[in-house]
């Protein structure tokens, strides 16, 4: 609720206007960066380790093999510029995952619609009780979920936008809608009893299209998928994996749009992108970024340059 006030007010879109290009930049090329982690973590490429914190997977097992064919089989498309080299690529991997055996074969193509009735309002249970919700704990850990899905849905947004090439003289036309529609995505899916409704649910799938305009009928499919549910069984995570990698390949390149020889932006420019995958959170680079930009621009003499924003 508090996300459609702070939208309807314009609150969310000055601020994202707010910040300079360059960081605009940088936050899409950290979520790359994060969304490639993602990939190569869901899929066993790499896997934690006591001694490093992380370190090469089995590279023997049957699903990284699998990851690797799928990777192997996208490059080539997109190298082609096969139109929906992507999408493409996530089918051609699944068909071999079912074949070899990696991949389980679903035992149905159409199915009945999941029941929401064990989620659906729960949301709504513990506001009936007055006592646990006002009180300063309660209001410390909605300011804390609001400040992660802020710049969450802000970062992916302008990561979006700037790979879309949707963004104008560093701002975002129609940046509201898009905003109030991820907003009333959000309390939603609270309802229904699903994670967070944002906009990332959808990049990869909507990005492997090409256009953004062909975005709102991707979603259309999306809603008619889950008449096809028992086929999710087949999408596992070494088939999504290559997917992530090669989006966040395409998101990387917006690391050359940043003066990487001004130190004062160069600073919280590589912490953004550094920090996202490190923290496993968007919003955790964004926040150490943007607490070092205003520091290195003011010491660096250039305080008229900086937004009060940020």
């Amino acid at each position: 609720m508090i996300f459609v006030i702070l939208t309807l007010t314009g609150l969310r879109e000055y601020i994202i206007n707010a910040i300079p290009m360059e960081m605009k930049m940088a936050v899409s090329a950290g979520i790359g960066f994060f969304i490639t982690f993602v990939g190569l973590q869901s899929s066993g490429i790499i896997a934690g380790d006591d001694a490093t914190l992380i370190s090469l997977g089995d590279v023997h097992s049957g699903g990284v093999l699998l990851t690797f064919a799928g990777l192997v089989i996208t490059v080539i498309l997109m190298t082609k510029k096969v139109p929906a080299a992507i999408f493409f690529g996530m089918i051609i991997t699944a068909l071999l995952g079912i074949v070899t055996g990696i991949v389980p074969m679903p035992s149905a193509i159409v199915g009945s619609v999941p029941s929401v009735a064990p989620t659906f309002g729960a949301a709504f249970e513990g506001l009936m009780d007055f006592d646990t919700i006002f009180n300063v704990q309660f209001l410390i850990v909605v300011l804390t979920f609001l400040f992660v899905d802020f710049f969450d849905t802000a970062g992916t947004l302008v990561g979006v936008a700037s790979q879309a090439n949707l963004i104008k003289d560093n701002k975002l036309p129609r940046a509201s809608k898009a905003l109030l529609a991820d907003a009333f995505a959000t309390i939603t899916g609270a309802i229904f009893g699903t994670s967070t409704t944002t906009i990332c649910r959808i990049y990869s799938r909507c990005r492997s299209w090409g256009t953004e305009r062909i975005a709102s009928v991707v979603t259309g499919v999306f809603l008619a998928a889950i008449f096809f549910s028992p086929l999710i069984v087949t999408f596992t995570s070494e088939v999504t994996a290559p997917a992530l990698i090669i989006v966040g390949i395409l998101m990387a390149s917006n690391l050359s749009k940043i003066s990487w020889g001004r130190f004062e932006v160069a600073v919280p420019a590589f912490l953004t992108v550094f920090m996202m995958p490190l923290t496993y959170s968007i919003a955790t680079g964004i926040a150490i970024g943007f607490i070092f930009y205003p520091i290195t621009m003011i010491m660096a003499g250039k305080r008229k340059e900086i937004n009060p924003i940020m």
